[in-house]
């Protein structure tokens, strides 16, 4: 099993009043030689955009991109005709393939949002745009792992790669496992909330460990913890 560590307090941070973002690769104006993927995971930013604001129309392709909301809603349009508004419990997708524009606004004018954006290298270089969303059961991640974005075909919302996204909601100490889901992938987790243990590591609120060169993860949750994990291939 082979290992890395990005500390919360190690991210890349910027603040433009109206935007409060936590990079946990490079990202813009941030760029660290040591984190500039994880596998085919080439984007987690953590963002709180305050109410009233959010980001203007512009272009992406050939990338996967997920938005898992934590508090709050964020209005989505692009221009394909995609519209939608996500909120706690809701993930949305959006492949930008052959290209696509598109904006993302907080939808509320009183309450801030805070997110997660991800984007996944796509291994359908140039496919159709798309886009979709879907609401799912917090309850069906109580101290067990639910999978909301998987591989076509699969569990939950699918995109253009052999990648896996799953949220895990546990209200007290155990210790509990994940099997990686196909060979040659790595395992990225990052605590949303509360504290864990990984192979003799400790890891706290947004700290985060990459783990490749293995089968199975074994986590040790201590009192209580959220967790994101991102099964993603390695090459």
């Amino acid at each position: 099993m082979k290992t890395t560590i990005h500390k919360a307090n190690e991210r890349g941070h910027v603040n433009h009043g109206w935007l409060n973002a936590h990079h946990s690769f490079s990202f813009g104006q941030w760029y660290s030689p040591e984190k500039v993927h994880f596998g085919k995971l080439r984007v987690l930013n953590d963002d709180i955009v305050k109410a009233g604001y959010g980001f203007g129309e512009h272009p992406h392709d050939n990338m996967e991109i997920i938005t898992i909301p934590l508090k709050g809603a964020l209005e989505h349009k692009d221009n394909t005709g995609g519209h939608g508004v996500i909120q706690k419990n809701d993930v949305q997708v959006m492949s930008a393939g052959s290209g696509i524009r598109h904006s993302e606004f907080n939808h509320s004018k009183t309450e801030d949002v805070n997110l997660f954006q991800l984007w996944i290298f796509t291994n359908k270089p140039n496919a159709t745009p798309r886009y979709d969303q879907q609401t799912f059961n917090p309850a069906e991640r109580n101290n067990r792992f639910q999978t909301v974005v998987s591989p076509f075909g699969n569990e939950g919302l699918w995109i253009y790669q052999d990648a896996w996204i799953s949220l895990g909601d546990f209200s007290e100490s155990t210790t509990t496992s994940y099997s990686i889901k196909k060979k040659g992938n790595g395992l990225y987790v990052l605590v949303i909330e509360g504290n864990i243990e990984i192979n003799g590591n400790i890891l706290s609120k947004r700290d985060a460990i990459g783990i490749w060169d293995t089968d199975n993860v074994s986590i040790t949750i201590n009192q209580g913890a959220e967790l994101l994990l991102i099964d993603v291939p390695m090459n």
